[in-house]
Order: C-alpha cells, then structure tokens, then sequence
C-alpha cells in the first residue's frame, strides 16, 4: 500500500513540473468555482422565492410539502453543475494531454477542445449527474448499516469505471456511452492505484487548505476584512492548483494506458501507477 502511495506523490511531482510550464491550467478550476458560485446563488435566490427551501424543510406553518416543481428545479440546477465541473475538467485535461504530447496549450486552445464535444460532454453530466442523484436518493432512504455499505461500494464501483470517461470524450471523439465503456475496459487494470491516487490527492487537497488557511487567520485577528481579502484568492489559488494537478495526473494516466509514454512523465514510474494492491 505505501509503495503505491509512494507511486501516486512521485507522479504528483511530474504533474508539477507539468503545471510549471503551463501555470494557466490553474484557471480552469478557479472559473469552474467561480461559475458554480454563480450557479448556487440563483438556486438560492430561485429556492428563496419559489419557497422550495420551507417545503424542503417541512414549513409546519403551511403545511406544505416538496412538490414536483421542487423536484425538477433541484434537478435542473443540480445537473447544470455537474455540466460545469464536467466542462472546465475537460478542458483542463484536453490541455494536459496538448502538453505531454508535445504542444504549447492554453486556456484557449483547452476550451475549443472541450466545445468541440461539448454534445458528449453534455450528455455525461446528464448521466453522471442523474447516476449522482440516485446514489443520493438511495443513501438517504437507507438506514441500515449493510446498506450503506452496499451503496457505497456502487458508488466506488461506478467512480473508478468512469474514471477515464473525460480523457477519452475529449480524445477519441466517442459519445458518452462508448466512453463509459472504454474507461470500463481499464477498470480492473486501475482499481487499486486509483483508491490510492484519491487518497493521495485528498492529503494534498488538507495540505493546500491549511497552507492557504494560516496566514489568513493570522491576518485575520489583526484586520479581518483584510483577512478575508487574502483568503478568498489564496484558498482558489490552493484548489486551484491541486485540482490541477489532478487533471494532468488523469491526463499522464490515460497516455500511458494507451501506450504512450507522455512528456515529463518516465514508464517506470507510471508503470507503478497500475501496481495492484
């Protein structure tokens, strides 16, 4: 196990020097943020003025109960979320992959990738999202613990066989059905490395926040408007980064389970990535 997570921060340290020689991958993640920041303030200000939140709730003063306008409103904001976190993460790795081919990417070149399959793209986040939704559902309607267990093991099972779905709509050109198979295909191939990767990542994703977070305390107790001027920029710089990282990781991974040995990245290392636990 320690090998493999051994594995997954030395491919972390290729993915930075990847990210050093395109910083502008970082913004892909800060728009994505800041466009679902967007997205939750008009579902606050439709749930506010609809009343959705106090049916939600159970408002005991009307009496009134969620509704299938309720529904479809959640759905609709939920799923057009989904299509932005989609959307800029495949941009993202569509410029990744430019790079470690051999290419000068940018934010440009990253999104007329991704707009060249925006139909498949939207077709994912449709899937992803009301696969998402059922998993929810079905979590909150379960009390029992082997349940929950069952559920959770869909919900991994479904998250590592559509691990690589983004890699090949953006380059492959298939639909997202084929792509969910094609990613399938790699699934016993990646199991192990990926529950490891995701691991990995999430200490990173602490590291970031804490990094990001102790000077802009510190400013804080002395100027807390000051504070939170500091704050906002530096936590989506943190994000932002490591989520880049993870995208060109995704990208490195994808290359090399095709065969091909991407730049900045060395066989040996992302032979290790599919080590089986």
């Amino acid at each position: 196990m320690f090998a493999t997570i051994g594995h997954t921060f030395g491919l972390m340290k290729m993915s930075w020097r990847v990210l050093m020689k395109d910083r502008e991958l970082i913004w892909f993640p800060i728009m994505a943020g800041a466009i679902l920041l967007v997205v939750v303030g008009i579902a606050a200000a439709i749930g506010n003025g609809t009343g959705t939140f106090d049916r939600l709730n159970g408002d005991s003063a009307t009496g009134q109960q969620a509704n299938a306008g309720d529904a479809i409103i959640g759905v609709v904001l939920y799923t057009i979320a989904t299509f932005t976190v989609i959307f800029f993460n495949s941009a993202l790795i569509a410029a990744a992959m430019e790079r470690l081919r051999g290419g000068d990417p940018s934010v440009s070149s990253g999104f007329r990738a991704a707009l060249s399959h925006i139909y498949a793209i939207a077709g994912w986040a449709l899937i992803a999202a009301t696969v998402g939704l059922i998993l929810q559902l079905l979590r909150s309607r379960t009390d029992g613990f082997l349940g929950r267990i069952a559920i959770a093991l869909v919900g991994g099972a479904w998250a590592y066989m559509t691990f690589f779905v983004v890699p090949v709509l953006v380059s492959e050109g298939v639909g997202p059905i084929e792509a969910i198979k094609r990613s399938g295909s790699l699934f016993r191939r990646t199991w192990g490395q990926q529950a490891v990767s995701g691991f990995g990542f999430g200490i990173v994703y602490i590291g970031a926040v804490l990094v990001a977070l102790l000077p802009s305390v510190l400013l804080f107790a002395i100027a807390p408007v000051a504070g939170v001027l500091v704050a906002v920029p530096l936590f989506a710089m943190a994000i932002g980064t490591v989520m880049a990282l993870e995208g060109i990781f995704k990208a490195a991974l994808w290359e090399f389970a095709n065969d091909r040995t991407p730049l900045e990245f060395d066989r040996q290392t992302l032979s290790g990535a599919y080590r089986a636990l």
